[in-house]
């Protein structure tokens, strides 16, 4: 009888043991998802690669809804007035006076929106890979709900406005500075200026640069970068100064995102980390 009793809690002893192997691990897998790890360069190409053709493919699909779009940019124009900042119209009109002015800044609104961005991303992965993953993040967050508010608020830029002067600048000096003018207009919905990515894509890259980099003059640069964007797409008459209000809540949201996931800002993550492509072996059974 005491054998019977022995072999019974012994039984019980194992029954209560976990198999390490099969034993569900969420907490764990969650913990991980959250911990910054070494990017892999074939994966981010990909990512990049298939989220920048998503975010086009959607939001060139989002109905073109001129009539709306046109009412909202009237409304726009006459909050602006009433706060007493609509100086668009009279910017537009200045820089354009000047050609080469105006032309740098349609091939500046036209390409470093992409150039930048790219390159700071590249900055990241070479030499903060521990902040990489939550800095894309941001990027992406902010990108996402941006496609949220092309649906939701249409909006025609102001070269599109009915009644207005503004110039189309690339139109009148046949430059292809903007998707949305030209030959090129039909590759691009048109009436997805708010909030306007020019200045949420600029703003975290001069963001990112001016808290990371360690050269006086670059951090500088990076502050510069998104003031002298705004006053591009002002210029170019593709934007209105509200829709940069737009951006920066949108980057706010990013920031927001990554902060929630990973449990701190990316800049104050550790700037390196240990190289993830050597799993660790499943525990053996003895």
């Amino acid at each position: 009888m005491g054998d019977s009793t022995v072999t019974s809690l012994e039984d019980r002893d194992q029954t209560a043991v976990p198999d390490p192997v099969t034993a569900p691990d969420r907490p764990r897998f969650l913990r991980r998802l959250r911990t910054p790890r070494r990017p892999r360069l074939w994966f981010e190409i990909l990512l990049i690669g298939v989220s920048y053709y998503t975010y086009s493919l959607i939001r060139n699909a989002v109905p073109e809804q001129r009539n709306e779009a046109l009412r909202n940019a009237d409304w726009i124009w006459r909050a602006e007035h009433h706060l007493g900042i609509a100086v668009e119209e009279s910017v537009n009109h200045a820089v354009n006076s000047v050609t080469w002015l105006i032309v740098g800044m349609n091939y500046y609104y036209a390409t470093l929106h992409f150039i930048v961005t790219l390159t700071v991303l590249v900055w990241l992965y070479r030499s903060h890979p521990g902040r990489y993953a939550a800095a894309r993040l941001v990027l992406f967050a902010t990108t996402g709900v941006a496609l949220v508010g092309y649906y939701l608020y249409p909006l025609a830029p102001p070269r599109l406005m009915n009644g207005s002067t503004f110039i189309d600048t690339v139109t009148a000096h046949q430059t292809w500075g903007s998707m949305a003018s030209g030959d090129l207009k039909h590759m691009s919905n048109q009436y997805a200026a708010m909030p306007s990515m020019h200045i949420g894509w600029s703003l975290w890259c001069g963001l990112t640069i001016f808290t990371l980099a360690r050269i006086p003059w670059v951090r500088v640069l990076g502050l510069l970068y998104p003031a002298a964007t705004l006053m591009v797409i002002v210029a170019t008459a593709n934007h209105f100064w509200l829709d940069a209000v737009g951006g920066i809540l949108c980057l706010t949201f990013g920031f927001t995102v990554a902060r929630l996931w990973y449990g701190a800002l990316p800049y104050s993550l550790p700037q390196l980390v240990a190289d993830d492509t050597k799993r660790r072996p499943l525990p053996t059974r003895v």
